[in-house]
């Protein structure tokens, strides 16, 4: 097996940061920010971002109960609200392009729960732990390590 660099150059991880953390900022709620970028993470399998996510969201207040059923939230009942429900399903047609597109349905739902410059947010933020969970795993990165 060949050997992976962990090496990530310091402008492309300050600029991710920034974006990320920009991301999060306008989409002002810090809680469904960790959900949204725990279910990327889950769908992506990157241990790394799902061990950081995982502790964020219950700095957050994140219940374990929401943390439990993440990976079965269409069937979770009313653990999740209808806001949650939009940005998740948005973030899985994001994450897993699977028509090549996400459907209008998805983002019709989500423009119904975030106005216009939330939704721009939701949909960096999505993009942007896509982006990290592809640079964590490709590079193998184990959890809790300095990436």
């Amino acid at each position: 097996m060949t050997a992976r660099t962990t090496a990530l150059d310091a402008g492309v991880r300050t600029a991710m940061q920034s974006v990320s953390a920009t991301a999060k900022r306008g989409l002002g709620d810090p809680a469904l920010a960790e959900l949204v970028q725990i279910r990327a993470s889950q769908l992506n399998h990157c241990a790394f971002c799902l061990d950081m996510h995982l502790t964020l969201a219950r700095k957050q207040g994140v219940s374990e109960r929401q943390l439990d059923l993440l990976a079965a939230w269409e069937e979770a009942g009313e653990a999740f609200d209808a806001r949650e429900r939009a940005a998740l399903a948005l973030t899985e047609s994001i994450t897993v392009l699977t028509e090549g597109y996400v459907p209008d349905e998805v983002y019709e739902e989500a423009s119904r729960h975030f106005d216009a410059p939330r939704l721009a947010h939701l949909i960096a933020l999505i993009t942007a732990i896509n982006s990290w969970n592809r640079l964590m795993v490709t590079r193998r990165i184990p959890p809790g390590s300095t990436p």
